[in-house]
């Protein structure tokens, strides 16, 4: 299966999840949201307030640096690089606010009272926005920089966003889940259209200098 593949069967899961939860009376989700909500380190739950509080922030200031870096030096790569990052994380927060309001899925602790919740949310549960931009923005990160280092460090900082949203009792596993694809997969997309659209801009220059 190719690239396109395997993310057009990641949104169809992200789609289905709810569904199949639904459909299983939801033990497996909320017995795995549990042992990690209620069986949490205590010790931890300022760390990952402190990831909750310092997510979004980062999805801002991240790809506003590196444009401002390649304004100042006149580096094209790094501004587009930047812009990269602003497509998949306008994408993945665009179908992740449509998932929200169409699935409308209760948070965890309003269906399951013994669920403890340390943030204050609002929105639908179903898919995690933090995670969505956490992994658009690790993985936009990782293909314009395909270096181990930096892969492990987005991989990391997404995976503990990620995990940080059961710890606080804000989501299910597959809410989480289902922001993974969602953020991975528009990432994915918006370095692929970036790819073919520099592809055709050479394509276009090599013929107005033939």
């Amino acid at each position: 299966m190719n690239g396109s593949g395997v993310i057009r069967m990641g949104i169809w899961l992200g789609l289905l999840l709810p569904a199949f939860t639904r459909a299983w009376g939801q033990n497996p989700d909320i017995d795995l949201l549990r042992r990690i909500n209620l069986d949490r380190p205590r010790a931890l739950d300022h760390a990952f307030i402190r990831l909750d509080q310092i997510n979004e922030p980062l999805c801002v200031v991240l790809p506003a640096g590196l444009f401002i870096a390649g304004w100042i030096r006149r580096d094209s790569a790094t501004q587009y690089r930047a812009v990269e990052a602003v497509a998949a994380l306008g994408l993945s927060s665009a179908v992740t606010i449509s998932l929200k309001y169409i699935i409308r899925r209760p948070r965890p602790f309003v269906t399951y009272p013994d669920i403890q919740h340390l943030v204050p949310v609002s929105s639908p549960s179903f898919p995690s926005g933090d995670a969505t931009v956490a992994f658009a923005l690790g993985t936009s990160v990782s293909l314009s920089y395909p270096r181990w280092w930096v892969i492990a460090t987005a991989s990391l900082w997404a995976a503990s966003v990620g995990y940080s949203r059961m710890d606080l009792g804000v989501h299910y596993p597959t809410d989480v889940l289902g922001g993974a694809i969602t953020g991975a997969g528009s990432a994915w997309l918006s370095h692929e259209a970036g790819r073919w659209l520099n592809q055709d801009r050479r394509r276009h220059h090599a013929l107005e200098h033939f």
